[in-house]
């Protein structure tokens, strides 16, 4: 099978390879152009977790009236495109915590994808102080958060605290497991079909051929989700047209945490590319995080007052 095998030669020996390299390279000269672009501080956690501040706060002796938003990136995402939602933020008083992962730590998740979702929750552990938190993930950034519920789940000792102060979490185009194969390559090879549909054909391999060693993370993952062990208000957005966060199994996902009690709110635009509904509905996708924020404002407001009472 000629096309699988030149898809596992890519796989393993150049497209992760240079992925890496280019990670390295790009990094501290992006943090000086984003520092003096956005007037913010920046500072890089880990390789997979940089936190942004507005340089009126720059974590400063105030951080415990601070607020920190996660924000989970898409496969692949540059960074240029996650800081107009960075901007939107910081432009807020928020804090800002991106969160990457390459697509090798996609494929192992023991080795890749949960190293990054420990770095968070120890980050999270660690900076207590803050206000308040809230989660903004895109794509596959779900799967990286389920990742970091699993090991709340398996160990509440040592992670549960880390999920203190989490007040809301917003889910644009979150993928499922069943659109690894669909999104994943796409997210690689945006513009190349033929490469498309040869690391479609190595990632059903991928998923078949390391089952214990991938595949049943993901679904341990998925499950976890699902099952609304986050139970914080929630806010979906995604489109009818996104074939990678399909409006399926985002419509069951707040259903079954509907059914739970977890307050959830959609916005459903009829077309839209994956990712691509802030480039797509700007007015309407910043309205639709306004409102959101200012409900979780308010229900905030709310909890104090019975509090006291």
């Amino acid at each position: 099978m000629p096309v699988l095998s030149v898809t596992l030669k890519l796989s393993g020996k150049v497209i992760f390879r240079e992925s890496l390299i280019l990670h390295k390279q790009v990094r501290s000269s992006l943090a000086t152009l984003l520092s003096r672009a956005m007037s913010c501080s920046v500072s890089d956690v880990t390789r997979n977790l940089r936190l942004m501040s507005p340089a009126a706060g720059g974590g400063g002796g105030g951080q415990q009236h601070r607020q920190l938003v996660v924000l989970l990136a898409w496969l692949n995402a540059k960074q240029k495109h996650t800081m107009k939602y960075a901007s939107f933020y910081m432009d807020r008083g928020f804090d800002v915590l991106t969160v990457n992962i390459t697509p090798w730590q996609l494929l192992w998740p023991v080795s890749g994808s949960q190293v990054v979702a420990d770095d968070l929750l120890r980050f999270l552990k660690e900076k207590r102080a803050y206000g308040s938190v809230l989660l903004h993930g895109f794509s596959v950034g779900a799967y990286v958060w389920s990742e970091a519920l699993v090991k709340v789940r398996d160990d509440p000792e040592a992670y549960r605290p880390a999920l203190d102060g989490i007040v809301g979490q917003v889910w644009d185009s979150a993928a499922d497991i069943t659109e690894i194969p669909v999104g994943f390559p796409q997210a690689l090879f945006p513009r190349n079909p033929i490469l498309q549909s040869a690391f479609r054909k190595y990632i059903r391999y991928h998923m078949q051929k390391f089952h214990n060693a991938a595949t049943s993370h993901y679904i341990r993952a998925s499950q976890i989700f699902y099952s609304g062990y986050l139970r914080v208000p929630a806010l979906f957005l995604l489109s009818k047209t996104d074939p990678i966060g399909a409006l399926g199994s985002n419509t069951r996902c707040r259903e079954g945490w509907e059914a739970l009690g977890i307050k959830t709110y959609m916005k459903c635009w009829d077309k839209s590319p994956h990712v691509g509904h802030y480039r797509k509905h700007p007015e309407e996708y910043l309205g639709e995080l306004s409102a959101f924020l200012n409900r979780l404002n308010q229900d905030a407001h709310a909890s104090k007052i019975r509090a006291k009472l």
